[in-house]
Protein backbone atom coordinates (compact mmCIF):
# COMPACT_ATOMS: atom_id res chain seq x y z
CA UNK A 1 0.00 0.00 0.00
CA UNK A 2 1.70 3.40 -1.04
CA UNK A 3 1.19 6.60 0.28
CA UNK A 4 -2.19 8.70 -0.06
CA UNK A 5 -3.59 5.20 -1.56
CA UNK A 6 -5.48 3.77 2.14
CA UNK A 7 -8.69 5.04 0.35
CA UNK A 8 -8.12 3.16 -2.79
CA UNK A 9 -6.73 -0.10 -1.87
CA UNK A 10 -9.62 -0.33 1.23
CA UNK A 11 -12.25 0.33 -1.54
CA UNK A 12 -10.72 -2.62 -3.46
CA UNK A 13 -10.81 -4.85 -0.17
CA UNK A 14 -14.15 -4.10 0.44
CA UNK A 15 -15.38 -4.85 -2.80
CA UNK A 16 -13.77 -7.97 -2.70
CA UNK A 17 -15.16 -8.58 0.14
CA UNK A 18 -18.78 -7.58 -0.09
CA UNK A 19 -18.67 -10.01 -3.55
CA UNK A 20 -17.83 -13.21 -1.48
CA UNK A 21 -20.01 -12.68 1.47
CA UNK A 22 -23.01 -11.91 -0.98
CA UNK A 23 -21.88 -14.28 -3.70
CA UNK A 24 -21.89 -11.17 -6.48
CA UNK A 25 -19.49 -11.45 -8.95
CA UNK A 26 -21.01 -9.08 -11.24
CA UNK A 27 -22.56 -6.97 -8.93
CA UNK A 28 -20.47 -3.34 -9.40
CA UNK A 29 -20.27 -2.04 -5.77
CA UNK A 30 -20.83 1.57 -5.07
CA UNK A 31 -18.14 2.19 -1.93
CA UNK A 32 -18.89 5.39 0.39
CA UNK A 33 -16.25 5.98 2.92
CA UNK A 34 -15.45 9.30 4.65
CA UNK A 35 -13.05 10.25 7.85
CA UNK A 36 -14.39 8.38 10.99
CA UNK A 37 -16.45 11.59 13.27
CA UNK A 38 -14.34 12.08 15.89
CA UNK A 39 -16.47 10.74 18.75
CA UNK A 40 -16.38 7.31 17.51
CA UNK A 41 -13.32 5.25 17.52
CA UNK A 42 -11.98 4.24 13.90
CA UNK A 43 -10.07 6.28 10.91
CA UNK A 44 -12.88 5.26 8.03
CA UNK A 45 -16.51 4.85 7.84
CA UNK A 46 -18.08 2.77 5.29
CA UNK A 47 -22.04 3.87 4.71
CA UNK A 48 -23.68 0.09 4.62
CA UNK A 49 -27.57 1.40 3.01
CA UNK A 50 -26.43 0.79 -0.68
CA UNK A 51 -26.19 -2.55 0.83
CA UNK A 52 -29.66 -3.43 2.50
CA UNK A 53 -31.33 -5.29 -0.26
CA UNK A 54 -28.22 -7.33 -0.68
CA UNK A 55 -28.01 -8.38 2.79
CA UNK A 56 -31.82 -8.56 3.17
CA UNK A 57 -31.28 -7.12 6.68
CA UNK A 58 -31.55 -3.82 9.19
CA UNK A 59 -28.91 -1.67 8.88
CA UNK A 60 -26.66 -2.20 11.88
CA UNK A 61 -27.10 -6.02 11.18
CA UNK A 62 -25.79 -5.48 7.68
CA UNK A 63 -23.11 -3.14 9.28
CA UNK A 64 -22.07 -5.88 11.87
CA UNK A 65 -22.13 -8.63 9.24
CA UNK A 66 -19.81 -6.76 7.02
CA UNK A 67 -17.32 -5.43 9.59
CA UNK A 68 -16.70 -9.18 10.57
CA UNK A 69 -15.89 -9.96 6.81
CA UNK A 70 -13.67 -7.14 6.57
CA UNK A 71 -11.88 -8.29 9.87
CA UNK A 72 -11.77 -11.70 8.66
CA UNK A 73 -10.58 -11.20 5.55
CA UNK A 74 -8.40 -7.54 5.97
CA UNK A 75 -4.88 -8.33 7.82
CA UNK A 76 -4.99 -4.58 8.64
CA UNK A 77 -8.28 -4.36 9.92
CA UNK A 78 -7.78 -4.89 13.13
CA UNK A 79 -11.66 -3.57 14.59
CA UNK A 80 -14.66 -2.06 13.64
CA UNK A 81 -17.86 -0.92 15.27
CA UNK A 82 -21.56 -0.16 14.23
CA UNK A 83 -23.13 3.36 15.05
CA UNK A 84 -26.73 2.60 12.87
CA UNK A 85 -25.76 2.15 8.72
CA UNK A 86 -22.15 3.25 10.00
CA UNK A 87 -19.31 1.08 9.98
CA UNK A 88 -16.31 2.79 11.47
CA UNK A 89 -12.92 0.88 10.83
CA UNK A 90 -9.70 0.80 12.91
CA UNK A 91 -6.69 -0.06 11.33
CA UNK A 92 -4.18 -2.13 12.84
CA UNK A 93 -1.11 -0.83 15.28
CA UNK A 94 1.31 -2.63 12.31
CA UNK A 95 -0.76 -0.98 9.53
CA UNK A 96 0.28 2.31 10.99
CA UNK A 97 3.19 1.84 11.83
CA UNK A 98 3.86 0.60 8.20
CA UNK A 99 2.50 3.86 6.87
CA UNK A 100 4.94 6.06 8.97
CA UNK A 101 7.90 3.95 6.89
CA UNK A 102 6.16 4.89 3.67
CA UNK A 103 5.94 8.52 4.54
CA UNK A 104 9.73 8.17 6.01
CA UNK A 105 11.16 6.54 2.44
CA UNK A 106 9.21 8.96 0.00
CA UNK A 107 10.07 12.02 1.88
CA UNK A 108 12.65 12.83 -0.47
CA UNK A 109 10.64 12.28 -3.79
CA UNK A 110 8.74 14.90 -5.91
CA UNK A 111 4.96 13.96 -5.88
CA UNK A 112 2.73 13.44 -8.12
CA UNK A 113 0.71 10.90 -10.61
CA UNK A 114 0.43 13.26 -13.62
CA UNK A 115 2.07 13.39 -16.96
CA UNK A 116 5.06 15.49 -17.15
CA UNK A 117 4.05 18.74 -19.36
CA UNK A 118 5.59 22.09 -19.33
CA UNK A 119 3.22 24.92 -18.05
CA UNK A 120 3.83 28.77 -17.95
CA UNK A 121 2.85 30.75 -14.80
CA UNK A 122 2.38 34.22 -15.20
CA UNK A 123 2.34 36.34 -12.11
CA UNK A 124 3.33 39.83 -10.82
CA UNK A 125 2.98 41.85 -14.29
CA UNK A 126 3.32 45.43 -12.50
CA UNK A 127 3.00 48.55 -14.38
CA UNK A 128 5.86 50.85 -14.38
CA UNK A 129 4.17 53.76 -12.88
CA UNK A 130 4.18 52.88 -9.20
CA UNK A 131 5.70 50.31 -6.76
CA UNK A 132 4.13 47.10 -5.78
CA UNK A 133 1.50 47.07 -3.49
CA UNK A 134 0.08 44.57 -1.56
CA UNK A 135 -2.51 43.79 -4.15
CA UNK A 136 1.01 42.89 -6.03
CA UNK A 137 2.07 40.78 -3.06
CA UNK A 138 -0.91 38.49 -2.80
CA UNK A 139 -0.92 37.92 -6.94
CA UNK A 140 2.99 37.08 -6.54
CA UNK A 141 2.70 34.65 -3.60
CA UNK A 142 0.19 32.61 -5.92
CA UNK A 143 1.63 32.76 -8.82
CA UNK A 144 5.41 31.70 -6.90
CA UNK A 145 3.59 28.84 -4.69
CA UNK A 146 1.73 27.96 -7.74
CA UNK A 147 4.58 27.16 -9.76
CA UNK A 148 6.37 25.31 -7.50
CA UNK A 149 3.17 23.25 -6.67
CA UNK A 150 3.33 22.57 -10.29
CA UNK A 151 7.24 21.69 -10.08
CA UNK A 152 6.61 19.35 -7.10
CA UNK A 153 4.15 17.80 -9.69
CA UNK A 154 6.86 16.35 -12.01
CA UNK A 155 5.96 19.46 -14.56
CA UNK A 156 8.68 21.71 -15.77
CA UNK A 157 7.61 25.45 -15.09
CA UNK A 158 8.50 28.67 -16.61
CA UNK A 159 7.59 31.99 -14.53
CA UNK A 160 7.07 34.98 -16.46
CA UNK A 161 5.61 38.13 -16.46
CA UNK A 162 4.62 40.76 -18.56
CA UNK A 163 5.39 44.03 -17.76
CA UNK A 164 2.95 47.16 -18.63
CA UNK A 165 5.60 49.40 -19.44
CA UNK A 166 3.50 51.50 -22.20
CA UNK A 167 0.43 53.04 -22.14
CA UNK A 168 -1.34 56.04 -20.74
CA UNK A 169 -1.05 55.42 -17.38
CA UNK A 170 2.83 55.19 -17.69
CA UNK A 171 2.68 58.88 -19.47
CA UNK A 172 0.75 60.41 -16.80
CA UNK A 173 3.73 59.37 -14.72
CA UNK A 174 6.29 60.89 -16.83
CA UNK A 175 4.61 64.03 -17.83
CA UNK A 176 3.77 64.66 -14.23
CA UNK A 177 7.51 64.47 -13.59
CA UNK A 178 7.99 66.40 -16.85
CA UNK A 179 5.77 69.43 -15.35
CA UNK A 180 6.72 69.03 -11.66
CA UNK A 181 10.16 66.96 -10.91
CA UNK A 182 12.61 69.89 -11.65
CA UNK A 183 15.29 66.81 -12.89
CA UNK A 184 14.76 64.52 -9.49
CA UNK A 185 16.48 61.44 -9.82
CA UNK A 186 16.37 58.01 -7.15
CA UNK A 187 20.07 59.36 -6.66
CA UNK A 188 19.08 62.98 -5.77
CA UNK A 189 15.84 62.34 -3.78
CA UNK A 190 17.35 59.32 -1.95
CA UNK A 191 14.35 57.65 -2.64
CA UNK A 192 13.49 54.07 -4.09
CA UNK A 193 13.24 54.25 -8.10
CA UNK A 194 9.29 52.88 -8.31
CA UNK A 195 8.61 55.23 -5.38
CA UNK A 196 9.59 58.40 -6.98
CA UNK A 197 7.84 57.82 -10.21
CA UNK A 198 4.81 56.43 -8.37
CA UNK A 199 4.69 59.94 -6.20
CA UNK A 200 4.12 61.45 -9.60
CA UNK A 201 1.67 59.66 -10.58
CA UNK A 202 -0.31 60.63 -7.61
CA UNK A 203 0.27 63.76 -8.38
CA UNK A 204 -0.95 63.76 -11.99
CA UNK A 205 -4.28 62.73 -10.43
CA UNK A 206 -4.43 65.47 -7.80
CA UNK A 207 -3.70 68.06 -11.09
CA UNK A 208 -5.74 66.22 -13.14
CA UNK A 209 -8.96 66.95 -10.64
CA UNK A 210 -7.93 70.32 -9.95
CA UNK A 211 -8.29 71.15 -13.73
CA UNK A 212 -11.46 68.80 -14.01
CA UNK A 213 -13.09 70.94 -10.88
CA UNK A 214 -12.17 74.12 -12.73
CA UNK A 215 -13.84 73.15 -15.89
CA UNK A 216 -16.90 72.15 -13.77
CA UNK A 217 -16.93 75.88 -12.55
CA UNK A 218 -16.91 77.37 -15.70
CA UNK A 219 -20.44 75.22 -16.35
CA UNK A 220 -18.57 72.42 -18.18
CA UNK A 221 -20.04 68.76 -17.61
CA UNK A 222 -18.13 66.50 -15.36
CA UNK A 223 -17.61 63.99 -18.18
CA UNK A 224 -17.13 66.45 -20.76
CA UNK A 225 -14.44 68.65 -18.16
CA UNK A 226 -12.86 64.65 -17.54
CA UNK A 227 -12.19 64.54 -21.29
CA UNK A 228 -11.00 67.67 -21.91
CA UNK A 229 -8.65 68.75 -18.77
CA UNK A 230 -5.80 69.86 -20.37
CA UNK A 231 -3.59 67.56 -18.62
CA UNK A 232 -5.02 64.52 -19.86
CA UNK A 233 -5.19 65.70 -23.47
CA UNK A 234 -1.59 66.02 -22.91
CA UNK A 235 -0.90 62.68 -21.48
CA UNK A 236 -2.55 61.42 -24.40
CA UNK A 237 -0.55 63.56 -26.90
CA UNK A 238 2.45 61.83 -25.76
CA UNK A 239 1.04 58.26 -25.61
CA UNK A 240 0.63 59.25 -29.27
CA UNK A 241 4.47 60.71 -29.73
CA UNK A 242 5.41 57.56 -27.88
CA UNK A 243 3.91 55.00 -30.00
CA UNK A 244 5.55 57.16 -32.98
CA UNK A 245 8.96 56.70 -31.62
CA UNK A 246 9.26 59.92 -30.52
CA UNK A 247 13.08 60.43 -29.68
CA UNK A 248 12.50 62.81 -26.66
CA UNK A 249 9.89 60.95 -25.05
CA UNK A 250 11.14 57.63 -25.49
CA UNK A 251 14.18 58.50 -23.90
CA UNK A 252 12.08 59.90 -20.85
CA UNK A 253 10.41 56.70 -21.21
CA UNK A 254 13.42 54.42 -21.11
CA UNK A 255 15.18 56.65 -18.15
CA UNK A 256 12.05 56.46 -15.62
CA UNK A 257 11.07 52.82 -16.55
CA UNK A 258 14.99 52.25 -15.36
CA UNK A 259 14.42 53.79 -12.03
CA UNK A 260 11.13 51.29 -11.70
CA UNK A 261 12.83 48.17 -12.85
CA UNK A 262 15.40 48.59 -9.93
CA UNK A 263 13.01 48.94 -7.40
CA UNK A 264 11.09 46.32 -8.46
CA UNK A 265 14.01 44.33 -8.64
CA UNK A 266 14.53 45.10 -4.65
CA UNK A 267 10.93 44.30 -3.44
CA UNK A 268 11.41 40.55 -5.66
CA UNK A 269 14.68 39.73 -3.88
CA UNK A 270 12.98 40.53 -0.24
CA UNK A 271 9.91 38.37 -1.38
CA UNK A 272 12.41 35.70 -2.33
CA UNK A 273 11.18 35.77 -6.19
CA UNK A 274 12.49 35.71 -9.60
CA UNK A 275 11.19 35.33 -13.11
CA UNK A 276 12.66 33.11 -16.01
CA UNK A 277 11.47 35.33 -18.38
CA UNK A 278 10.42 38.77 -19.31
CA UNK A 279 7.67 39.93 -21.78
CA UNK A 280 7.36 43.76 -22.12
CA UNK A 281 3.91 45.34 -23.26
CA UNK A 282 6.26 47.55 -25.53
CA UNK A 283 7.57 44.55 -27.15
CA UNK A 284 4.31 42.44 -27.31
CA UNK A 285 1.40 45.28 -28.43
CA UNK A 286 3.29 45.61 -31.67
CA UNK A 287 2.68 41.78 -32.42
CA UNK A 288 -0.74 42.05 -31.31
CA UNK A 289 -1.28 45.16 -33.33
CA UNK A 290 0.02 43.11 -36.20
CA UNK A 291 -2.66 40.43 -35.57
CA UNK A 292 -5.30 42.95 -35.42
CA UNK A 293 -5.21 44.74 -38.48
CA UNK A 294 -4.92 41.39 -39.91
CA UNK A 295 -8.12 40.14 -38.43
CA UNK A 296 -10.03 43.63 -39.98
CA UNK A 297 -8.85 42.07 -43.33
CA UNK A 298 -10.18 38.49 -42.85
CA UNK A 299 -13.70 40.17 -41.43
CA UNK A 300 -13.50 39.30 -37.45
CA UNK A 301 -13.10 42.25 -36.51
CA UNK A 302 -14.55 45.46 -37.51
CA UNK A 303 -13.38 49.21 -38.56
CA UNK A 304 -15.70 51.79 -37.54
CA UNK A 305 -15.64 55.18 -39.55
CA UNK A 306 -13.57 56.87 -36.91
CA UNK A 307 -10.76 54.41 -37.16
CA UNK A 308 -11.59 52.37 -34.07
CA UNK A 309 -11.15 48.52 -34.20
CA UNK A 310 -13.63 46.69 -32.28
CA UNK A 311 -14.59 42.88 -31.84
CA UNK A 312 -18.16 41.80 -31.90
CA UNK A 313 -18.71 38.86 -29.06
CA UNK A 314 -22.24 39.41 -28.96
CA UNK A 315 -23.20 35.63 -30.00
CA UNK A 316 -20.47 34.43 -27.84
CA UNK A 317 -22.77 36.12 -25.10
CA UNK A 318 -20.43 39.08 -23.89
CA UNK A 319 -20.24 42.28 -25.92
CA UNK A 320 -18.52 44.47 -28.27
CA UNK A 321 -14.82 45.55 -27.29
CA UNK A 322 -12.25 48.06 -28.51
CA UNK A 323 -8.69 46.65 -29.83
CA UNK A 324 -7.39 50.19 -31.35
CA UNK A 325 -8.47 53.76 -30.65
CA UNK A 326 -9.19 55.74 -33.18
CA UNK A 327 -5.93 57.56 -32.88
CA UNK A 328 -4.48 54.23 -33.83
CA UNK A 329 -3.22 54.08 -30.23
CA UNK A 330 -3.71 50.30 -28.29
CA UNK A 331 -5.19 48.75 -25.63
CA UNK A 332 -4.40 45.86 -22.72
CA UNK A 333 -6.26 43.92 -25.06
CA UNK A 334 -4.05 44.17 -28.39
CA UNK A 335 -1.49 43.83 -26.47
CA UNK A 336 -2.41 40.75 -24.53
CA UNK A 337 -3.39 38.91 -27.61
CA UNK A 338 0.03 39.36 -28.92
CA UNK A 339 2.04 38.55 -25.72
CA UNK A 340 0.01 35.03 -25.87
CA UNK A 341 0.73 34.21 -29.44
CA UNK A 342 4.23 35.11 -28.46
CA UNK A 343 4.48 32.65 -25.48
CA UNK A 344 3.64 30.06 -27.63
CA UNK A 345 5.91 31.03 -30.23
CA UNK A 346 8.72 30.80 -27.76
CA UNK A 347 7.94 27.47 -26.05
CA UNK A 348 6.33 25.24 -28.35
CA UNK A 349 5.41 22.07 -26.49
CA UNK A 350 4.01 24.40 -23.91
CA UNK A 351 0.70 22.82 -22.81
CA UNK A 352 -0.62 25.83 -20.30
CA UNK A 353 -0.52 29.01 -19.30
CA UNK A 354 -1.79 30.15 -15.93
CA UNK A 355 -2.80 34.09 -15.62
CA UNK A 356 -2.30 34.86 -12.00
CA UNK A 357 -4.64 37.92 -12.48
CA UNK A 358 -7.34 39.46 -9.39
CA UNK A 359 -11.20 38.75 -10.34
CA UNK A 360 -11.79 42.00 -11.30
CA UNK A 361 -10.32 41.33 -14.76
CA UNK A 362 -12.69 37.69 -15.26
CA UNK A 363 -14.16 39.93 -17.82
CA UNK A 364 -11.07 40.39 -19.56
CA UNK A 365 -9.74 37.21 -19.69
CA UNK A 366 -13.21 35.67 -21.11
CA UNK A 367 -12.56 38.01 -24.27
CA UNK A 368 -9.10 37.06 -24.58
CA UNK A 369 -9.29 34.11 -24.58
CA UNK A 370 -12.54 33.99 -27.07
CA UNK A 371 -10.59 36.02 -29.35
CA UNK A 372 -7.63 34.06 -29.59
CA UNK A 373 -10.22 31.24 -30.21
CA UNK A 374 -11.95 33.31 -33.05
CA UNK A 375 -8.47 34.14 -34.76
CA UNK A 376 -7.74 30.06 -35.03
CA UNK A 377 -5.01 29.66 -32.76
CA UNK A 378 -5.67 25.70 -31.15
CA UNK A 379 -3.75 26.20 -28.01
CA UNK A 380 -6.45 29.05 -27.25
CA UNK A 381 -7.69 25.92 -24.98
CA UNK A 382 -4.74 25.80 -22.93
CA UNK A 383 -5.05 29.42 -21.59
CA UNK A 384 -6.43 29.39 -17.97
CA UNK A 385 -7.07 32.10 -15.44
CA UNK A 386 -6.22 32.07 -11.88
CA UNK A 387 -8.73 34.40 -10.60
CA UNK A 388 -7.99 35.57 -6.98
CA UNK A 389 -10.32 38.06 -5.11
CA UNK A 390 -8.60 41.61 -3.75
CA UNK A 391 -7.13 42.21 -0.40
CA UNK A 392 -8.27 44.79 1.27
CA UNK A 393 -7.19 46.12 4.71
CA UNK A 394 -9.10 46.87 8.08
CA UNK A 395 -9.74 50.31 7.01
CA UNK A 396 -10.98 49.49 3.44
CA UNK A 397 -10.02 49.25 -0.27
CA UNK A 398 -6.85 50.78 -1.60
CA UNK A 399 -6.40 53.20 -4.27
CA UNK A 400 -3.25 53.56 -6.35
CA UNK A 401 -4.37 56.66 -8.18
CA UNK A 402 -4.81 58.40 -4.58
CA UNK A 403 -1.80 57.31 -3.08
CA UNK A 404 -3.82 55.04 -0.74
CA UNK A 405 -1.91 51.74 -1.23
CA UNK A 406 -0.03 49.95 1.20
CA UNK A 407 3.17 49.78 -0.33
CA UNK A 408 5.25 46.19 -0.79
CA UNK A 409 8.15 47.65 0.77
CA UNK A 410 6.87 49.15 3.84
CA UNK A 411 4.89 46.31 4.20
CA UNK A 412 7.93 43.95 4.57
CA UNK A 413 9.47 46.21 6.17
CA UNK A 414 6.77 46.50 9.22
CA UNK A 415 6.54 42.76 9.35
CA UNK A 416 10.17 42.04 9.82
CA UNK A 417 10.24 44.84 12.91
CA UNK A 418 6.89 43.29 14.60
CA UNK A 419 8.69 39.75 13.92
CA UNK A 420 11.65 41.78 16.09
CA UNK A 421 9.27 42.68 18.19
CA UNK A 422 7.50 39.91 19.46
CA UNK A 423 10.33 37.81 19.31
CA UNK A 424 12.12 39.99 21.80
CA UNK A 425 9.15 39.45 23.99
CA UNK A 426 8.98 35.95 24.13
CA UNK A 427 12.85 36.05 25.13
CA UNK A 428 13.93 32.88 23.51
CA UNK A 429 17.24 34.33 21.68
CA UNK A 430 20.13 34.21 24.00
CA UNK A 431 22.78 32.63 22.05
CA UNK A 432 22.05 34.05 18.76
CA UNK A 433 24.48 36.43 17.53
CA UNK A 434 22.61 39.57 15.94
CA UNK A 435 23.25 38.46 12.35
CA UNK A 436 21.56 35.34 13.11
CA UNK A 437 18.72 37.34 15.52
CA UNK A 438 18.47 39.69 12.03
CA UNK A 439 18.40 36.35 9.94
CA UNK A 440 15.85 35.00 12.01
CA UNK A 441 13.36 38.26 12.41
CA UNK A 442 13.69 37.69 8.56
CA UNK A 443 12.44 34.52 8.15
CA UNK A 444 9.56 35.03 10.79
CA UNK A 445 8.23 38.00 9.38
CA UNK A 446 7.83 37.42 5.76
CA UNK A 447 7.00 33.29 7.16
CA UNK A 448 3.89 35.51 8.55
CA UNK A 449 3.14 37.95 6.05
CA UNK A 450 3.15 34.39 3.51
CA UNK A 451 1.18 32.09 5.25
CA UNK A 452 -1.68 34.72 5.73
CA UNK A 453 -2.26 35.24 2.91
CA UNK A 454 -1.93 31.60 1.16
CA UNK A 455 -3.77 30.19 3.88
CA UNK A 456 -6.82 31.93 2.11
CA UNK A 457 -8.94 30.16 -0.54
CA UNK A 458 -7.72 32.52 -3.78
CA UNK A 459 -11.15 32.72 -4.77
CA UNK A 460 -12.02 34.83 -1.22
CA UNK A 461 -11.76 38.56 -0.96
CA UNK A 462 -9.45 38.86 2.26
CA UNK A 463 -8.63 41.47 4.77
CA UNK A 464 -4.95 41.56 5.63
CA UNK A 465 -4.31 42.48 9.55
CA UNK A 466 -0.37 42.33 9.79
CA UNK A 467 -0.84 42.20 13.45
CA UNK A 468 -2.83 39.60 13.66
CA UNK A 469 -0.64 37.48 10.97
CA UNK A 470 2.29 37.34 13.15
CA UNK A 471 0.71 36.31 15.98
CA UNK A 472 2.86 33.16 17.73
CA UNK A 473 -0.82 31.29 18.34
CA UNK A 474 -3.32 30.04 16.05
CA UNK A 475 -3.44 29.90 12.32
CA UNK A 476 -0.51 31.24 10.97
CA UNK A 477 3.04 31.54 9.89
CA UNK A 478 5.18 31.79 12.98
CA UNK A 479 2.93 28.86 15.02
CA UNK A 480 3.81 26.40 12.65
CA UNK A 481 7.33 27.58 12.22
CA UNK A 482 7.69 27.46 15.78
CA UNK A 483 6.97 23.52 15.80
CA UNK A 484 9.50 22.93 13.31
CA UNK A 485 11.75 24.34 15.19
CA UNK A 486 10.71 22.94 18.55
CA UNK A 487 11.02 19.30 16.68
CA UNK A 488 14.65 20.16 15.35
CA UNK A 489 15.17 21.45 19.17
CA UNK A 490 14.00 18.04 20.18
CA UNK A 491 16.20 16.31 17.85
CA UNK A 492 19.11 18.20 18.86
CA UNK A 493 18.45 17.36 22.66
CA UNK A 494 18.32 13.54 21.89
CA UNK A 495 21.97 13.83 20.79
CA UNK A 496 20.81 11.67 17.25
CA UNK A 497 20.89 12.56 13.88
CA UNK A 498 17.84 11.73 11.66
CA UNK A 499 19.32 9.02 10.47
CA UNK A 500 20.05 7.23 13.82
CA UNK A 501 16.22 7.05 14.26
CA UNK A 502 15.38 3.65 13.08
CA UNK A 503 12.44 1.70 15.17
CA UNK A 504 11.29 -1.88 15.56
CA UNK A 505 7.66 -1.84 14.04
CA UNK A 506 7.07 -5.43 15.97
CA UNK A 507 8.51 -3.81 19.37
CA UNK A 508 6.18 -0.93 19.50
CA UNK A 509 3.61 -2.24 22.56
CA UNK A 510 0.47 0.14 21.56
CA UNK A 511 -0.06 3.90 19.49
CA UNK A 512 -2.10 6.58 21.34
CA UNK A 513 -4.61 7.99 19.34
CA UNK A 514 -2.92 11.07 19.05
CA UNK A 515 0.21 8.98 17.29
CA UNK A 516 -2.80 7.40 14.75
CA UNK A 517 -3.96 10.98 14.22
CA UNK A 518 -0.56 12.33 13.57
CA UNK A 519 0.16 9.38 10.94
CA UNK A 520 -2.93 9.41 9.69
CA UNK A 521 -2.51 13.30 8.66
CA UNK A 522 1.14 12.53 7.21
CA UNK A 523 -0.47 9.58 4.76
CA UNK A 524 -2.77 12.83 3.36
CA UNK A 525 0.19 14.82 2.40
CA UNK A 526 0.78 13.77 -1.44
CA UNK A 527 -3.00 13.95 -1.70
CA UNK A 528 -3.13 17.60 -0.69
CA UNK A 529 -0.39 18.78 -2.87
CA UNK A 530 -1.45 17.11 -5.53
CA UNK A 531 -5.48 18.63 -4.91
CA UNK A 532 -3.87 22.00 -4.31
CA UNK A 533 -2.15 21.92 -7.85
CA UNK A 534 -5.99 20.72 -9.44
CA UNK A 535 -7.31 23.37 -7.97
CA UNK A 536 -4.69 25.84 -8.39
CA UNK A 537 -4.85 26.75 -4.34
CA UNK A 538 -2.08 26.95 -2.12
CA UNK A 539 -4.76 27.59 1.12
CA UNK A 540 -5.11 23.35 0.82
CA UNK A 541 -1.73 22.75 1.52
CA UNK A 542 -1.42 25.99 4.18
CA UNK A 543 -4.48 24.55 5.93
CA UNK A 544 -3.53 21.09 5.91
CA UNK A 545 -0.33 22.02 7.58
CA UNK A 546 -1.57 23.78 10.19
CA UNK A 547 -4.08 20.46 11.10
CA UNK A 548 -0.79 18.80 10.90
CA UNK A 549 0.88 20.73 14.07
CA UNK A 550 -2.29 20.86 15.99
CA UNK A 551 -1.78 17.15 15.94
CA UNK A 552 1.52 17.51 16.74
CA UNK A 553 1.38 19.72 19.58
CA UNK A 554 -1.13 17.59 20.90
CA UNK A 555 1.17 14.49 20.94
CA UNK A 556 3.97 16.71 22.35
CA UNK A 557 2.14 17.77 25.45
CA UNK A 558 0.57 14.65 26.20
CA UNK A 559 3.04 11.76 25.59
CA UNK A 560 6.64 11.43 26.71
CA UNK A 561 9.15 11.77 23.76
CA UNK A 562 12.75 12.14 25.51
CA UNK A 563 11.57 11.13 28.86
CA UNK A 564 10.09 7.56 27.29
CA UNK A 565 12.03 4.59 28.92
CA UNK A 566 11.26 2.49 26.16
CA UNK A 567 14.44 3.14 23.83
CA UNK A 568 12.45 2.03 20.87
CA UNK A 569 9.37 3.78 21.42
CA UNK A 570 11.74 7.00 22.13
CA UNK A 571 13.18 6.47 18.66
CA UNK A 572 9.57 5.91 17.02
CA UNK A 573 8.37 9.17 18.72
CA UNK A 574 11.14 10.72 18.07
CA UNK A 575 11.02 9.65 14.44
CA UNK A 576 7.76 10.66 14.23
CA UNK A 577 8.22 13.82 15.12
CA UNK A 578 10.73 14.30 12.34
CA UNK A 579 8.54 13.75 9.77
CA UNK A 580 6.41 15.93 10.99
CA UNK A 581 9.38 18.39 10.78
CA UNK A 582 9.95 17.60 7.18
CA UNK A 583 6.21 17.58 6.48
CA UNK A 584 6.09 21.19 7.70
CA UNK A 585 9.60 22.18 6.14
CA UNK A 586 8.35 20.47 2.22
CA UNK A 587 4.96 22.13 2.80
CA UNK A 588 5.85 25.74 3.57
CA UNK A 589 8.54 25.60 0.66
CA UNK A 590 5.86 24.98 -1.60
CA UNK A 591 4.37 27.98 -0.03
CA UNK A 592 8.07 29.93 -0.60
CA UNK A 593 8.09 30.25 2.96
CA UNK A 594 11.24 29.51 4.85
CA UNK A 595 11.29 27.49 7.92
CA UNK A 596 14.06 27.93 11.06
CA UNK A 597 16.00 25.44 13.00
CA UNK A 598 15.49 27.61 16.34
CA UNK A 599 13.07 30.45 17.46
Amino acid sequence: MTQGSIDAVLSAGIKEVLKKIYSSENEDFTVSLQQTRPEFKGSRTLVVFPYLKLSGKGPEQTAGEIGQALKDNLDYIENFNVVKGFLNLEFSKKFWLEQLKISINNSDESIGTFSSVKIMVEYSSPNTNKPLHLGHIRNILLGYSISRIATENRNTVKEVQIINDRGIHICKSMLAWQKFGNGESPESSGKKGDHLVGDYYVLFDKQYKIEIAELVQKGMQKEEAEKKAPIMLEAQQMLVKWENNDKAVRTLWETMNSWVYKGFDKTYEDLGVKFDKNYYESETYLLGKEVVLEGIEKGIFIKEEDGSVWVDLTDEGLDRKILMRSDGTTVYMTQDIGTAIQRFRDEKDLSKIIYTVGNEQNYHFKVLFKILKKLGYEWADKCEHLSYGMVELPSGKMKSREGTVVDADDLIEEMIETAKRKSEELGKLEGLSKDEKERLFRIIGMGALKYYILRVDPKKQMVFNPEESIDFVGNTGPFIQYAHARIRTLVSKSGLNDVELEFDIDSIPALFPVEVEIISHTEKFQSMVELSYLELNPSIIANYTYDLVKSFNQFYQSVPILKEENENVKLFRLRLSVVVANIIKKSFYLLGIDVPDRM
